[in-house]
């Protein structure tokens, strides 16, 4: 979009685009996490406080990809309306 409009985009355009990686990021190692620690519980019988933390980490980074998904979908809608002609 930058190539249309000849001209860089507000610096928070970049931001958000750059959060929402970060929790994409983040929601994948929780999610790594959780494997890792449900095939350890299969062997070792479940410690339920261990499984329930790593269940919260899970929905607190789902959370915060919903919230930046949420945040660059205005983002990247406002910075099509400037590339847009008039």
């Amino acid at each position: 979009m930058e190539r249309l409009r000849s001209s860089p985009f507000h610096a928070n355009i970049s931001t958000a685009l750059d959060k929402h990686l970060e929790a994409v990021h983040g929601l994948q190692a929780r999610r790594k996490e959780e494997i890792v620690n449900a095939n350890g519980h299969q062997r070792h019988g479940p410690p339920r406080c261990q499984d329930e933390r790593v269940v919260l980490a899970l929905a607190v980074a789902l959370r915060a990809l919903a919230l930046a998904t949420r945040r660059v979908r205005t983002v990247l809608w406002c910075a099509l309306q400037m590339t847009l002609p008039k």
